[in-house]
C-alpha cells in the first residue's frame, strides 16, 4: 500500500491525482499528515479523487487514526487516514 506524505504546500489537484492513481492500482492508499495546514490540503485532495473516480463507479471512504512519528529525532503525533474503496 503507498504511503503519501502531505504538506501544507502540496496542491490539492496533484495530490487527488495521485490518490486516485493508488485506489485504481490497488483500492487503497495512505495520506500521512502533521498539522492542520496538511490536514486540510489532505482533506481538499480527498475530496477532489472522489470526484475524479465516481465516473468509473468508485467511491472512497475515509479511515482517520494517530500515528506516532519520528521526524529529525523529535516525536510527533500525526495523523494517518486511510483511504479504501467503498463496498456498495
Amino acid at each position: 500500500m503507498e504511503l503519501l506524505k502531505i504538506s501544507s504546500n502540496s496542491k490539492p489537484h496533484a495530490l487527488a491525482g495521485a490518490i486516485a492513481n493508488s485506489i485504481r492500482k490497488s483500492n487503497s492508499v495512505q495520506l500521512q499528515v502533521i498539522g492542520a495546514g496538511s490536514l486540510n490540503q489532505a482533506i481538499k485532495g480527498i475530496i477532489i479523487a472522489r470526484g475524479y473516480l465516481a465516473p468509473n463507479g468508485i467511491d472512497i471512504i475515509v479511515v482517520p487514526s494517530f500515528v506516532d512519528l519520528d521526524v529529525q529525532n523529535v516525536k510527533k503525533t500525526g495523523i494517518r487516514l486511510l483511504i479504501e474503496t467503498r463496498q456498495l
